[in-house]
């Protein structure tokens, strides 16, 4: 079973994220949307959606770039596995927390605003509760890493990441020993890949450039329309 969870269920999970999003941007392109419920209640998203998308945003890419740089390029720069896994933990931590708070503001909007939640599916309440358990899973294992600052438990991670990626048979077996925080951090994170192209997490993947290079402005009513100007045309008198 832990070789198939983290040996085969890595390329499964990744294949439908990829095939999948493709798949709805080809057959169904109007649903690649964020569906956000602004216009519906304002009130606590600015907050919750900054803290939240600030974290997850520095979660992500402090993952990618800790995860799939080769050892040897710290190496190279003088950063040693104990100095990495102290900045993993302090900005993770910090991140981490930002987005479990920013996280659960905007689940409390939406479980509880009746219209939000009528307007809301199953996918929306579902992924939102996916990633914050995912994001409880991180934080808990900042507790496990401060047990062991020497940073070897940090490669092991990063030999799994990169076996994954180059295909090697036995990078299952390089986290056959960690904590099961991990495992279950790990094993929820590639859960969330598999969902990926059936929520709305695939407006993560939307680069708006054209919106920088559009010919003209959008045009926008406000709610009080403006009377309309006067036509310079001549009154018939209607036939008796």
């Amino acid at each position: 079973m832990h070789n198939f969870l983290f040996g085969i269920y890595p390329y499964i999970a990744l294949s439908v994220a990829i095939l999948g999003s493709i798949a709805r941007y080809e057959r169904d392109p109007f649903t690649w949307k964020t569906s956000s419920s602004q216009l519906l209640r304002r009130k606590q998203l600015i907050l919750g959606s900054v803290l939240f998308h600030v974290g997850v945003l520095v979660i992500f890419f402090g993952h990618l770039i800790g995860l799939l740089t080769p050892i040897q390029v710290f190496d190279a720069l003088g950063i040693s596995h104990g100095a990495k896994q102290l900045l993993a933990v302090i900005a993770g931590g910090i991140a981490g927390v930002m987005a479990l708070v920013g996280g659960g503001i905007l689940f409390h909007r939406r479980w509880t605003d009746p219209r939000i939640r009528q307007t809301s599916s199953f996918a929306d309440i579902a992924i939102l509760a996916m990633l914050l358990a995912q994001l409880v899973l991180g934080v808990g294992t900042i507790f496990v890493s401060l047990q062991h600052l020497d940073g070897y438990e940090m490669t092991k991670f990063m030999a799994w990441a990169q076996g994954i990626w180059t295909f090697d048979g036995q990078a299952a077996s390089y986290i056959a020993d960690v904590h099961w925080l991990f495992k279950m951090h790990l094993f929820l994170g590639l859960t969330i890949f598999l969902v990926f192209p059936f929520t709305r997490l695939v407006h993560m993947l939307s680069v708006p450039l054209r919106y920088f290079t559009r010919p003209g402005y959008q045009i926008v009513r406000s709610r009080r329309q403006e009377p309309l100007p006067e036509r310079d045309a001549t009154r018939v008198k209607p036939a008796e």
